[in-house]
């Protein structure tokens, strides 16, 4: 029998979340048995962290359940012949060390992945938030060859791919970051501009200075004010990509004026 740690949701989030607003408990798994209906154990590798966990625990979750997440995670038992030992999956059962499975929750990984290709990207930008980009991008911006690309929270998992594609697309690239070193990161991986929208002066006037003829796509992950600020930059027939609102969602009051996405309550 295998004793799974699993990260249980103490209390509702108010404002950040905090150390105090988990338990890590101890469950006992059941032994997997021929004819039975848990097939497979599982051995989490990777979980991920991602900012819908915020809106969607208060949402979908009731306090003592399982923090809702991804993993990658490894076959460590199977009697089930599809999944032999040692392999590898995506699956969507919460901040647990240990969990049991019939399989049909679970998405494996490629037996070509490559081995100097981390799988924990299988979470990043091979999952989840590289398909928001790829799809929000290329699918709801439809940006084309030429344009101005205006990212937000440009530094992060779905950012930093969106406009790392609009680069390759031929786009001109505009981002901004909380930092820094996020900002010097953005430069890195080939944005045309970059700021730093703690220490601008003025957000008005940093976007007018990155693009002074506006733009043409606009990928939302901040909402609030800077979203605010933002649409009155684009262009005639500008589309916008509303991706998240992560500038709310630790809000306990609902912030005022125009909001492109407000929170998930």
């Amino acid at each position: 029998m295998v004793t799974a740690k699993a990260w249980v949701l103490k209390k509702h989030f108010e404002g950040f979340p905090k150390t105090s607003d988990f338990d890590l408990k101890k469950i006992e798994l059941p032994d997997l048995k021929d004819g039975g209906k848990w097939k497979l154990l599982l051995e989490s590798v990777f979980l991920s962290v991602d900012p819908y966990m915020r809106p969607y625990s208060q949402r979908d979750m009731k306090e003592g359940d399982i923090m809702i997440g991804t993993q990658v995670a490894r076959i460590v038992e199977s009697k089930n012949p599809a999944f032999t030992v040692g392999a590898f999956v995506v699956a969507r059962s919460g901040w647990r060390t240990h969990f049991i499975s019939d399989g049909k929750d679970l998405q494996l990984l490629p037996s070509s992945w490559p081995e100097s290709l981390p799988k924990s990207l299988a979470l990043g930008v091979v999952g989840m938030p590289g398909l928001t980009a790829y799809f929000g991008l290329l699918e709801v911006c439809k940006m084309k060859p030429g344009e101005t690309v205006l990212v937000n929270a440009a530094a992060g998992a779905v950012g930093s791919v969106v406009g790392q594609l609009a680069k390759i697309g031929g786009c001109k690239v505009v981002g901004c970051a909380g930092s820094d070193d996020k900002v010097a990161y953005l430069k890195k991986i080939g944005f045309d501009e970059a700021f730093n929208y703690k220490t601008v002066t003025s957000l008005d006037e940093a976007l007018r200075k990155a693009s002074p003829d506006g733009y043409d796509c606009f990928f939302d992950n901040v909402g609030g004010k800077f979203a605010s600020i933002a649409i009155n930059h684009m262009k005639k027939y500008g589309r916008i990509a509303v991706c998240g609102a992560i500038s709310q969602y630790n809000d306990s009051v609902p912030q005022q004026g125009m909001c492109l996405l407000p929170c998930v309550y």
